[in-house]
């Protein structure tokens, strides 16, 4: 029998772990266990999404909103705390400009509410800015195709390290691409310690830094990360 079952198992796609969750089942009507089983089905299906959404992120660590320190940003006026971690701006295709000094924290905030989406089951996609632009300028077009599908099925793009790094012309053309792909139809999260007025120091062009900041800034709030970097302050080299 439990061959049986198990081939209907994976005729139907049921979750391979059917025959580990039945068995904990208690029910005193055939529907009550039909419906608990369906549940439990539904919830294993739905953390297997996330789990798989949460490796396929490309986060090169995982970070927490717990116990994240606040103090030292400054929040836009329609952009709280509590605002921020209902993720609402996602929902809005809003984006979010985290501006500072290195080790301020950014990164963390910036991983933190991409981790945060996909336990809510929407899916994330990180990039720090000169590793997407190699990605694709890579010749496998078929690598370039992947790249930009993953951004395309993402609700929210997060690039960090924005202006660490000069680009060249073409690799500003395609970061102009990407945000312009973004535009009102997902939510992207921008990590930078460059203001405004010097991003055409690593872009060069003064068209396109204009078409970029433009796109970036509409529909945006950003947050301003103050202090000492977190690293530095915490160094065990005094």
């Amino acid at each position: 029998m439990r061959t049986e079952i198990e081939r209907y198992q994976k005729k139907l796609k049921l979750s391979n772990t059917l025959m580990e969750i039945y068995p904990e089942i208690n029910a005193n009507t055939y529907e009550e266990f039909l419906l608990k089983l369906l549940k439990a089905l539904d919830e294993d299906r739905e953390e297997k999404r996330r789990i798989r959404n949460l490796t396929n992120a490309g986060f090169l660590t995982v970070k927490s909103l717990k116990d994240y320190d606040y103090s030292r940003i400054n929040f836009p006026e329609k952009m709280q705390q509590e605002t921020l971690e209902s993720l609402a701006f996602i929902e809005k295709k809003e984006n979010l400009i985290l501006y500072g000094a290195v080790g301020t924290g950014k990164t963390h905030l910036a991983v933190a509410l991409g981790v945060k989406a996909i336990s809510q089951g929407k899916k994330t996609v990180f990039f720090r800015v000169h590793d997407l632009i190699n990605q694709l300028e890579d010749n496998d077009s078929k690598q370039v195709a992947r790249v930009h599908k993953k951004i395309g099925q993402a609700d929210l793009l997060i690039l960090d390290e924005w202006g660490y790094l000069p680009l060249h012309q073409e690799g500003a053309r395609m970061l102009f691409d990407i945000v312009s792909t973004c535009y009102e139809t997902k939510s992207i999260i921008l990590t930078t310690n460059i203001e405004f007025g010097k991003w055409k120091g690593f872009l060069f062009d003064e068209k396109l830094t204009a078409a970029i900041v433009d796109r970036l800034i509409h529909h945006s709030h950003m947050l301003m990360f103050t202090g000492k970097s977190y690293r530095m302050t915490n160094s065990l080299i005094k």
